[in-house]
C-alpha cells in the first residue's frame, strides 16, 4: 500500500530558537545594545567634533568619528563595551576587599537590602493578617498604608537617617529602614488579597468544623496566600534594593553601590555610574530569581505546582 502522507515541513534553526524563551530574549538584548550604541554615538559626537576643531581637524572621516565617540574617557553616554570592561575590571580584576571592587560595594548594599526586605516582609504579613481579621483596621489602616507610598522616597530618606542618628542609631539599620519602607507595601497588598482568596464555601467548611480564626488562618488562608506572597516578595525585594541605594545617597556613604554612584557623579565618571547601575540591576535580577526558585520549591511541596 502506497504511503500518501506528506513529509513534515522542515523547520529552520532560527524558527526553533524563537519557539522558546531564549530566542526572544536574545533578540531584545541585541536590539537594546544596538540602540545603546547608536545613542552613544549621537550623544558623544558634539564633544568629539569640538575636540577635532580645537586640534585643527575640520573634516574627520565618519568611521574615525564613530570610533572616537565610542572610546572617550568621560563620555556623556558610555558604550556597552566600555561598561562591560569596567564591570570586568571592578569584579574579576579587583580583590573583593578592595574599595574599588563592585563585589565589595555590592555586598554592602546587599546586607542593607536583605535586612530591610526581611523586616518589610514580616511587617507586611503582620499588617495583612490584622487587616483581614479586623474590619476596623481594614477601614482605618489600609488607607494609611496606601497613602504612605505617595511620599517621595528621596524626601523621606534624609528624615529617617537624621532622626535615627539623633537617637544614636547609625550604620546598617537606617538604610535597612528605608528598604523596609519601600518593601512592606507590596507584601501587605499582596497578602491581603491572598488571605482573602479562599472562597466562601471553604470558609463555611472551616466554621462547620468549629475551626478557630487562628486555625482557619494556618490551615486555609496562609496556604492559599502563598502564590500571592511570592509574587509580592519579588516586587518587594527589588524595591528594597532601591531603598538601600537611596539610603546611601544622603549619608555620603563611602561604601555601597550608592556610594559608587555618588563618587562617579562627583568626578564625572559616567562609565563608573553605568557599571554601578548595571551591577544593581544584575543583583536585583539574582534576588528575584532566588525568590522564584523558592516559590517553585514551596508550591511544588504544597502540591500547587507539578
Amino acid at each position: 500500500m502506497t504511503d500518501l502522507s506528506l513529509p513534515a515541513p522542515s523547520r529552520s534553526p532560527f524558527a526553533g530558537l524563537m519557539q522558546g524563551t531564549a530566542g526572544p530574549v536574545l533578540v531584545v538584548i541585541a536590539a537594546i545594545i544596538a540602540v545603546w550604541y547608536l545613542a552613544a554615538v549621537l550623544l558623544n559626537a558634539p564633544f568629539q567634533r569640538d575636540t577635532y576643531k580645537r586640534g585643527g581637524m575640520e573634516d574627520a572621516p565618519l568611521a574615525q568619528l564613530v570610533a572616537d565617540t565610542l572610546s572617550q574617557e568621560r563620555p556623556v553616554l558610555p558604550a556597552p563595551h566600555q561598561v562591560a570592561v569596567e564591570l570586568w575590571d571592578t569584579t574579576a580584576n579587583k580583590a573583593v576587599t578592595s574599595k574599588r571592587s563592585l563585589v565589595y560595594h555590592g555586598s554592602i548594599t546587599l546586607s542593607s537590602t536583605l535586612l530591610g526586605f526581611v523586616l518589610g516582609t514580616a511587617l507586611g504579613i503582620g499588617l495583612a493578617i490584622l487587616v483581614v481579621h479586623s474590619r476596623v483596621l481594614d477601614k482605618s489602616l489600609m488607607p494609611w498604608v496606601i497613602s504612605s507610598q505617595t511620599i517621595p522616597i528621596l524626601a523621606i530618606a534624609p528624615m529617617i537617617i537624621v532622626v535615627l542618628n539623633a537617637i544614636g542609631i547609625s550604620g546598617l539599620l537606617p538604610k535597612a529602614m528605608i528598604s523596609t519602607y519601600l518593601s512592606f507595601f507590596p507584601v501587605t497588598v499582596g497578602m491581603v488579597k491572598g488571605l482573602r482568596s479562599p472562597e466562601a464555601i471553604q470558609m463555611d467548611l472551616m466554621k462547620t468544623y468549629s475551626a478557630s480564626s487562628a486555625q482557619a488562618l494556618w490551615k486555609l488562608r496562609l496556604p492559599s496566600a502563598m502564590p500571592y506572597l511570592f509574587a509580592s516578595m519579588k516586587v518587594g525585594v527589588a524595591a528594597s534594593l532601591v531603598g538601600a541605594i537611596v539610603g546611601e545617597l544622603p549619608t555620603g556613604a563611602v561604601a555601597g553601590l550608592g556610594a559608587r554612584l555618588l563618587s562617579g557623579s562627583y568626578y564625572g565618571q559616567t562609565v563608573q555610574i553605568w557599571s554601578a547601575l548595571i551591577a544593581a540591576a544584575v543583583l536585583a535580577a539574582a534576588l528575584v530569581a532566588l525568590i522564584g526558585m523558592a516559590e517553585r520549591l514551596v508550591l511544588k511541596r504544597m502540591g500547587m505546582r507539578p
